[in-house]
């Protein structure tokens, strides 16, 4: 196939340009009655007449979502098999969700073919056991229709989908982009990065697309614990439930006391390397067992600081090689290896969550 390349022996994939689930206490997840996928509105020549998971979507809930790396060569090719055996990780770690293909699986430098090979081995070693959320979204909405259609056609059970960055749009045309977004039929986690994006998506806002039968979920990582709160009386504002929506921290530094606040769970960069602690912090938070939550997450708050001492996933990538879950650190451009002068900081996060 043009522009992707696989090595059978070493279930690798390059570009032309690189040489058990889990029950929480509550039993709350999302639980909307939908109607069956389709991509009948947008047919491109490479994607199938119509999804193929259609019945077979596993609801997105609450706990620890991992925002997983993706393993590569030093040449840059995507490592299929060590894909493979970090999925079976974190199945055996008590991960409660994968979140695929977002900024920490550098996705923005992967071709179709390159996302395909991913979502096809995401799909055979982890579907129906917990869910698959794919990172589709970018600043063409073109492209993120494309990435979502994908998306159903390789069996995934929701989107990520991020404010489109740097060209700032307004709130209403926010709203109109995520509303877009699904009612390709997918289930939609919003996904708020105003830090990265340049636009931030406010509460007032999320409530009004709350009622929407494919938005599900809201990643929120301005790292604002109030947001939980001014989230939930905006859908209450607008005639919905508090908890219509499941609420993710995307920020691992305050995840705790986002659960703590009212939030339904994290999609954590921290999970990479501390999957089980990372459950367990969680389980703690949704129970409100405040000392519980304490005890779990005192180990990991240097982790939580230091795995951001370069942009992410530049540190968290090296901290994976570093315990031995995969075999090389190698970044695409424009991004890098973590620096020699920040390994030491990195190690001593990790040897005092009791990782090395």
């Amino acid at each position: 196939m043009k522009g992707l390349h696989v090595v059978a022996a070493a279930s690798l994939v390059a570009s032309p340009l690189y040489v058990q689930g889990f029950t929480p206490a509550n039993q709350r997840q999302q639980c909307r009655v939908r109607t069956p996928l389709s991509v009948s509105a947008l047919e491109p020549p490479t994607l199938a007449a119509g999804g193929t998971n259609s019945n077979d979507i596993t609801p997105l809930r609450q706990g620890s979502y991992v925002a997983l790396v993706t393993p590569m060569t030093p040449t840059g090719a995507i490592d299929l098999q060590q894909l493979r055996s970090l999925l079976q990780f974190h199945l055996r770690a008590g991960t409660d969700g994968l979140c695929i293909l977002g900024t920490t699986g550098e996705a923005a430098v992967m071709t179709m073919a390159e996302r395909k090979a991913v979502l096809d081995v995401a799909v055979e070693e982890v579907k129906g056991k917990i869910p698959i959320l794919v990172g589709t979204g970018t600043i063409d909405p073109e492209h993120v229709k494309e990435q979502t259609l994908q998306a159903i056609d390789c069996g995934c059970d929701a989107s990520l989908v991020v404010t489109p960055y740097y060209v700032k749009p307004p709130q209403r045309a926010l709203i109109k982009h995520f509303e877009t977004m699904a009612d390709l039929g997918l289930p939609v986690c919003i996904y708020n990065v105003p830090g990265r994006t340049g636009v931030d998506f406010l509460p007032e806002s999320i409530g009004q697309v709350a009622g929407h039968p494919n938005i599900v979920a809201v990643k929120e990582a301005t790292g604002d614990v109030s947001r939980v709160a001014q989230i939930q009386d905006a859908c209450e504002k607008n005639g919905y439930a508090r908890d219509e929506l499941l609420l993710l921290s995307g920020d691992d530094g305050s995840t705790d006391e986002f659960v703590l606040g009212g939030g339904d769970g994290c999609i954590s960069v921290t999970a990479n390397v501390a999957p089980s602690a990372m459950h367990q912090l969680m389980m703690a938070a949704l129970k409100k067992d405040v000392d519980e939550v304490k005890r779990v997450n005192a180990p990991l708050t240097n982790l939580h600081r230091d795995e951001f001492i370069e942009a992410n996933p530049i540190p968290i990538k090296w901290a994976v090689k570093r315990i031995g879950q995969i075999d090389c650190s190698y970044l695409r451009p424009p991004l890098d290896e973590l620096a020699p002068e920040h390994r030491e900081t990195v190690e001593n996060a990790l040897r005092d969550a009791g990782l090395i």
